[in-house]
C-alpha cells in the first residue's frame, strides 16, 4: 500500500508500538487463555493472562501474528494490563467497538490508544485492531465463578 492514507494509517508511534510486544511473552503457567482470529485479513493472536488475589490482572503474554495495526494494539492492550481491573479491559473492548462502529470518540479510560486513531477510516483493520481485546475478553470470561 502507498499513498497518504497509509502514511498517516502507519504512523512511528503506531509502528514503534509493535517493539514493545517482547516484553510480554506468551508462556504456558498463565492459567486464563484464549485466542482469537480476524476473518478479515487473517490477523491471530494468542493470549494468556493470570489473575492476581484481589482480581487485578498480574500478568500478560501474547503471541501476535498480525499487521501493524494488531500488533500496535495488543502492545498497548499489554503494556496498560498490568494491575487493572478486568471490567476496564471489558469496558475498553466494548469501547473501542462502538468507536470503530462510529460511535462516539476514541476510548480515553485507557492509556495511549491515540495511535490508533486512523485505523477508524480504515474497516478492512478494524478486526485486527480489536481482536487483542477479544481474546482478553474469551480469557477473562474464564474468570468467572473462579474467585
Amino acid at each position: 500500500m502507498s499513498g497518504a492514507g497509509t502514511a498517516k494509517l502507519y504512523s512511528p508511534a503506531l509502528l514503534g508500538l509493535a517493539t514493545g510486544l517482547a516484553r510480554f511473552p506468551l508462556t504456558g503457567d498463565l492459567p486464563l487463555a484464549a485466542e482469537a482470529r480476524s476473518r478479515s485479513c487473517g490477523s491471530t493472536i494468542a493470549l494468556g493472562l493470570a489473575l492476581a488475589e484481589d482480581g487485578r490482572i498480574a500478568r500478560i503474554g501474547m503471541r501476535v501474528s498480525a499487521c501493524a495495526i494488531g500488533q500496535a494494539s495488543a502492545a498497548l492492550l499489554a503494556e496498560g494490563s498490568e494491575g487493572a481491573e478486568p471490567d476496564s479491559i471489558l469496558a475498553t473492548a466494548d469501547a473501542l467497538q462502538a468507536w470503530l462502529a462510529g460511535q462516539g470518540e476514541l476510548p480515553g479510560g485507557w492509556p495511549g490508544l491515540a495511535p490508533l486513531a486512523p485505523a477508524r477510516a480504515h474497516p478492512g483493520r478494524h478486526e485486527a485492531l480489536l481482536i487483542p481485546w477479544k481474546a482478553a475478553r474469551e480469557a477473562l470470561s474464564q474468570a468467572v465463578g473462579k474467585r
